[in-house]
């Protein structure tokens, strides 16, 4: 099994996720085609990959051209090299589409799954052929954030892994290789941490949602996109967290489950935004403005990427 720049990807799923995957790798290159067994989810997939090309103030014929529609998945994925499945975050979802991926693939063919937590042995345990199921989780939307997080189960082949990172590093993503297939895998282990943290703040009365997300906007999280947590505690000094770590773990929160405040959100029917209300109250147009503000910021966040890039490259002597 070889990946390249001239493998043909195919997507199961053509919804929020599946077409931005497809376009990243389209716009890399690949011949793309997305699948979705819905009428309407087809029907507009083309034009939500051409909102992405003018959210990027790309021109974005020449990636389109790249991407193609099916409604039959056999036919999606009958060239393809690399199949990734954007489908619901359900276990058994996944299951059932993998082992259809196992009957209408070859053995060589890479089967990836971006499930944003799901352990991948726990997908690929029906298998015959497990050693090709590898988990690439990407970050929404992934023609913005770059990070993908790869990740084998035992019996996920070395080689697959190994070419799958560097076809996703040659489309301008970040992946990075994990060394253990452990629920929510890195990034979402720490973002909900702190949900579960903030959670909490709010459920003991310490301070509301709107605290919460000010402290984190206006405090550390400024410093973030630039400086990881551990780069920070080297930057202060282990001997400043030890001291921190020493009084304020025992007070954290530790909450086994999901918790109840959030629980009982969801039976109330307070689900977020869309609903107008959740940890916050919204109104349509709030919820509207706050999505363009932070399109915004990752797009200059993106451009900001690409000239980094670009100087570094350039500062190498690269052509």
């Amino acid at each position: 099994m070889t990946l390249s720049r001239d493998t043909p990807v195919a997507i199961v799923g053509a919804g929020l996720m599946g077409v931005a995957i497809g376009y990243v790798f389209a716009a890399g290159g690949h011949d793309v085609t997305l699948y979705d067994p819905n009428d309407d989810v087809r029907a507009s997939a083309l034009g939500r990959a051409a909102a992405v090309a003018t959210l990027l103030d790309e021109d974005g014929a020449a990636s389109l051209a790249h991407l193609a529609i099916e409604g039959e998945l056999a036919g999606a994925v009958a060239t393809a090299g690399l199949v990734i499945e954007a489908g619901p975050e359900s276990l058994e979802v996944k299951r059932e589409i993998f082992l259809e991926l196992e009957r209408l693939t070859g053995p060589s063919v890479v089967l990836a799954t971006n499930t944003s937590g799901i352990p991948i042995r726990d997908i690929a345990e029906p298998l015959r052929d497990a050693f090709r199921v590898v988990g690439t989780h990407f970050w929404n939307p992934p023609y913005l954030v770059p990070l993908v997080e790869v990740v084998g189960s035992e019996s996920t082949s070395d080689e697959f892994v190994t070419e799958t990172v560097e076809l996703l590093a040659s489309v301008g993503l970040r992946p990075v290789r994990l060394r253990a297939d452990i629920p929510g895998f890195v990034g979402n282990r720490m973002q909900h941490a702190l949900k579960r943290e903030a959670i909490a703040l709010v459920a003991a009365g310490v301070c509301d949602a709107e605290t919460v997300d000010t402290v984190v906007k206006y405090g550390f999280g400024l410093r973030l996109g630039v400086l990881g947590p551990l780069e920070q505690s080297d930057l202060i000094g282990l001997e400043l967290t030890l001291a921190i770590h020493e009084t304020l773990m025992p007070a954290l929160d530790v909450t086994a489950v999901a918790h109840p405040l959030l629980v009982q959100l969801v039976a109330e029917g307070k689900t977020g935004a869309a609903r107008g209300e959740g940890f916050r109250k919204w109104t349509p147009d709030q919820a509207a403005a706050l999505q363009s503000k932070v399109n915004e910021y990752l797009v200059e966040a993106a451009q900001r990427r690409r000239r980094d890039d670009r100087d570094e490259s350039l500062a190498k002597g690269a052509p």
